[in-house]
């Protein structure tokens, strides 16, 4: 056997644990993707950050070293900005220094679909196994590990949380927790492994489903390089974790800029949706869905018991758009018996009132109101989840004030609380944000405040409904696969 075959390779937790960081190819007359990297560490408190470049002295306040080899002291993991010509030099100093990973952020290799390039790839893999370090990517911005400060952006929540985010695109990959961080998501590790040219979306998968730091799994995926192996890899995990993939190229012109990306030969849409049916993981369609689906996944511990939905809110109007894009989503919105209906017209204003499900009240922005609805609609057996929406009719618009302060936030929580605690039922919001600054000012403060209370928070009813029920049909598998729902 060859040494690239018989190399041991480093574990990847000792990957996303490392101590000291080289940063090669940053600049003192520029801001970019590698000093961006050094930036953000030193914010993040990252305990050994080595600038590497011999045209400098000193980057962003740090001193800066000729090269790999000038460092004093072990360097544990490398990121690379230089010339894709300069690799190999540098994977030699890599092994002469020790490292246990190099991430490359330079492009240029494979996915330029030029044949010396792709061939270059092959060489630094060679280098890697023979030098028993790892190479993540090229063409991708790396690791995100909020535990160990390791980071590769400056706007990323530094809370450890509970959520593995896998991404072929390094953009993805740093977009998704910044995107999501309002909505109270929070992540364990983040790998963008981008042309997955030594670590790859298999032995990720494998990894995240026996990290006792991650619960849920989150892939972008535009192509796979062994189809058996990522099947079985996503099979179990998706038996012993909830998984939610998007899965980019899939029309003529996703499939070429897929290649062009990352050199990833699409699969067929058709093969790869019938995958997903297959291990139960749950497929969405984009980043804002996918944001969506981890919402509900991680605030609603457990899931409803079933798709029945009491709407709740102030305007007619869009209670009825929101009844009907509802139930095109498979969720349902049971009619009220007569009883039930006479409960509520006993403890709400008649006049101008919904009273059959969806439930609108001129006062139900008031948490008298909001309580009282809740608490009625949340001992109907058919009703399984309590909506309440805001924003969506001039009656809860934001930028006046009303909804941030304490006087509304305060007590309205308290009754959602109240309601979901006496009937067992899940409190969801819907928040529609607005269009202009003092409005949107209004709506980060009662957002944040709803959040940091337990509720999940989702920005429009139609990305409401069809999160939830990807959700419950991914629980309802799981019943009939007789494996426990997280």
């Amino acid at each position: 056997m060859s040494a690239c075959q018989t190399t041991k390779r480093v574990p990847l937790d000792e990957i996303f644990s490392p101590r000291s960081v080289a940063v090669v190819g940053v600049s003192a007359s520029k801001l970019a993707f590698a000093e961006l990297v050094v930036h953000s560490l030193k914010v993040a408190k990252f305990p050994a950050i080595y600038p590497v470049n011999p045209k400098y002295q000193e980057v962003l306040g740090l001193r800066c070293y000729p090269s790999l080899l000038d460092i004093p002291g072990p360097v544990d993991h490398v990121v690379v900005n230089i010339p894709a010509e300069s690799a190999l030099a540098l994977l030699d100093e890599c092994a002469a220094k020790g490292v246990k990973s190099v991430h490359f952020f330079t492009a240029g290799f494979g996915e330029s679909g030029d044949a010396e390039r792709a061939r270059l790839e092959k060489q630094m893999l060679v280098k890697a196994r023979e030098g028993g370090f790892r190479i993540i990517g090229p063409n991708c911005v790396g690791l995100f590990v909020p535990k160990s400060r390791l980071v590769n952006h400056y706007d990323v929540p530094l809370e450890p949380g509970s959520i593995g985010f896998i991404s072929q695109s390094g953009g993805h990959a740093q977009n998704l927790p910044s995107y999501s961080r309002a909505r109270g998501l929070r992540f364990s590790k983040v790998v963008s492994y981008g042309n997955a040219l030594d670590v790859d979306e298999s032995e990720l998968l494998d990894y995240f489903r026996d990290d006792p730091e991650t619960e849920i799994v989150a892939a972008y995926i535009e192509g796979v390089k062994d189809g058996p192996r990522f099947l079985g890899a996503l099979g179990r995990i998706a038996a012993r974790k909830p998984v939610v993939l998007y899965k980019g190229g899939k029309t003529e012109a996703g499939r070429r800029a897929a290649h062009g990306h990352t050199a990833s030969l699409t699969t067929s849409v058709a093969i790869f949706e019938a995958l997903c049916r297959q291990v139960n993981a749950i497929q969405v369609d984009d980043l804002e869905e996918m944001i969506d689906v981890l919402v509900a996944l991680r605030f609603l511990r457990p899931l409803p018991a079933g798709p029945g939905v009491a709407l709740i809110g102030a305007g007619g109007g869009p209670s009825v758009l929101a009844g009907d894009g509802m139930e095109r989503e498979g969720l349902r919105l049971p009619p009220l018996d007569a009883v039930v209906q006479a409960e509520l017209k006993q403890n709400l204003p008649v006049a101008g009132g919904i009273f059959i499900n969806p439930i609108d009240t001129t006062n139900m922005t008031d948490a008298s109101a909001i309580s009282a609805a809740m608490h009625i609609l949340g001992r109907v057996p058919e009703i399984h989840m309590l909506v309440y929406h805001l924003g969506f009719h001039p009656i809860g618009s934001w930028g006046m004030g009303r909804f941030s302060a304490k006087s509304f936030l305060d007590p309205a929580i308290r009754a959602m609380k109240g309601a979901a605690e006496a009937t067992g039922k899940q409190v969801l919001l819907a928040l529609r944000p607005p269009e202009d600054l003092e409005g949107m000012k209004e709506f980060l403060a009662a957002q944040e405040a709803f959040v940091e209370a337990g509720f999940p928070v989702f920005h429009s009813m139609r990305g409401l409904a069809r999160s939830l029920s990807r959700a419950l049909g991914w629980s309802r598998r799981c019943a009939l696969r007789g494996s426990a729902a997280p």
